[in-house]
């Protein structure tokens, strides 16, 4: 396991005070209570409004502290990783913003939390301030569980109860509705991996194959393990689960709450979205919150679904903005806004025409690059990031599906076609440059192989690269110029070779991924794209004899 800290005692007050630095922290302060109490504190608040108070273990983050603001808490007390604060903690932050109108401390159901913070409300009460509290256990994993877990419910419940002070409610009033809003809670948690609190000598107890349904927030086992599987099966299984779960009527509509439990990129977050309004249960949702990081589990790699039963009253509350920018806000939840697509360039400008031998080549050509296109990325991933093969793999597969509609008999306007399918379809760099250079070979009045090389010269200028630079340029300068010059097929291929042989030594890579490689792991090493160019061009000559 590696971690960015500098011992586990110092993470929590290390990280509260780099968050107190932040531009996510600007309205907040601390109480001076190191390192046995950990309060962040809003700056500034009406003493005159009920006092929101909640907190926890660390962790979590950026629950609590990360939604300390104007609108929903006014006070996070903060434990040690996955540890409940102290009775005394709890109190100091009780003290420090409660006045006459009272204060609310909503609790997550677990056992150190439930008690720290009843004796330090009671402590209060007995110094004389209105204290009231709430529960939340919005866990539905473990349906005959006496204490339900509070997982990321409760930052819903933060937000009713927020909005509810900010506009002034009394103390009872406040209580109510946080209350009601925890009875109509229900949430379910999925991960591919549990979570090690900073122990250097941490395990998985999870095989590379299987998840865990029904966890909660501090690595301890799921109700039950499930395979792997694609994101779509994932998040129904636990759509499902939760909805089975759901004490509330069949007509109810729903805000969603998509909460990340720590490691999942953004690029899935929002795809796990997209998977949850495949499932049934999203036909019963109004409102979406996230998908985002709210309640989270260290680096555990997984999701939560909370469901709240709409009201006016909390579809109001959920809606009104707030402070703290780790509050993602809401969106209705609707299908994609679509609009229609601009008027593109037609990729096949010109009726097709046939050329039977330089159809094969070309059939020879691609099929050559899809083939090789697991050695490719071997290569590359020694170099690069691992996927020039697949690019180059990606372009042949367009090129063949365009064959029919080619104008193979007229060089100038198969250069432009080509040039336009690649531009259209074709990914990664390669792909680009080989747009540009067949698509100004296209322009060029100049015969066949001359235009190839006034393309490819394009080509250099808008990529960068040169003869030596360790790019497939290596292979295709070499090859062109055989070609322009009136050489065989057999002869480009041949220069070309010797272009992306001559790649393996050298030491520096001055264009491309590979530039940003140490020179000794470059060492012995074809450049991928002069190879790819190499082989194709010698599948190519090799069929010449047979077409």
């Amino acid at each position: 396991m590696k971690r960015f800290f500098n011992t586990r005692e110092t993470v929590v007050t290390d990280s509260l005070d780099g968050l107190l630095r932040s531009s996510m922290g600007r309205h907040l302060c601390r109480l001076d209570g190191y390192p046995e109490i950990k309060v962040v504190l809003r700056r500034e608040r009406d003493p005159s409004r009920v006092a929101v108070v909640s907190g926890g273990g660390c962790g979590h983050e950026p629950a609590h502290a990360g939604f300390v603001g104007e609108g929903m808490l006014d006070a996070a007390v903060c434990g040690s990783i996955f540890a409940s604060p102290g009775v005394d903690a709890i109190l100091a932050g009780i003290l420090a913003v409660t006045g006459e109108a009272g204060c609310l401390l909503v609790i997550k159901s677990y056992t150190g939390d439930r008690l720290n913070f009843a004796l330090a409300a009671e402590q209060a009460r007995g110094m004389g301030l209105a204290v009231e509290t709430v529960v939340v256990g919005d866990d539905t994993a473990l349906p005959d569980a006496r204490y339900p877990r509070g997982l990321a419910g409760t930052v819903l419940v933060q937000k009713v109860a927020g909005h509810a002070a900010r506009s002034g409610a009394s103390l009872a009033e406040v209580a109510r509705q946080a209350r009601d809003a925890a009875k109509q809670l229900a949430s379910i948690g999925l991960s591919l991996t549990d979570c090690c609190a900073y122990d250097p000598h941490g395990t998985t107890r999870l095989a590379d194959d299987e998840g865990e349904l029904g966890l909660g927030i501090h690595g301890e086992p799921g109700a039950r393990r499930i395979n792997v599987a694609g994101a779509d099966v994932l998040m129904q299984q636990a759509a499902d689960t939760l909805e089975t779960a759901l004490p509330l009527s069949g007509g109810a509509r729903y805000a969603l709450l998509l909460n990340m439990l720590g490691a999942v990129p953004p690029i899935e977050q929002t795809l796990l979205l997209e998977s949850f309004s495949r499932t049934t249960l999203a036909q019963k949702v109004d409102l979406v919150i996230g998908p985002a990081p709210m309640m989270t589990a260290l680096d555990m790699n997984g999701f939560s679904l909370t469901l709240l039963a709409l009201t006016n009253e909390l579809r109001v509350a959920l809606e009104s903005p707030v402070e703290p920018r780790a509050w993602p806000g809401t969106a209705c939840f609707a299908e994609p806004d679509v609009r229609p697509l601009p008027a593109m360039p037609e990729t096949f400008p010109y009726p097709p025409s046939s050329q039977p031998q330089l159809e094969a080549l070309i059939r020879v050509g691609a099929e050559t690059l899809i083939a090789n296109a697991d050695s490719l990325n071997k290569l590359d991933a020694q170099i690069g990031d691992g996927d020039a093969g697949s690019t180059f793999a990606e372009a042949a597969r367009e090129i063949l599906a365009a064959l029919p509609r080619l104008p193979l008999a007229v060089p100038k306007e198969l250069c432009t076609t080509l040039g336009a399918v690649l531009a259209r379809h074709a990914g990664g760099s390669s792909g680009v440059l080989l747009s540009i250079m067949l698509s100004a070979a296209g322009r060029s009045d100049k015969p066949w192989g001359q235009a190839l090389v006034e393309g490819l010269d394009a080509m250099r200028r808008h990529g960068g690269a040169n003869p030596g630079d360790r790019t497939m340029v290596d292979a295709l300068v070499p090859a062109l110029d055989a070609f322009a010059k009136g050489g065989s097929l057999g002869d480009a291929a041949g220069a070309a070779r010797k272009g992306a042989d001559a790649t393996r030594s050298m030491g520096e890579a001055r264009a491309g991924r590979a530039s940003y490689v140490p020179g000794e792991r470059l060492a012995d090493v074809p450049d991928p794209g002069a190879e790819a160019i190499a082989r194709m061009l010698e599948a190519m000559a090799r069929s010449i004899s047979q077409i």
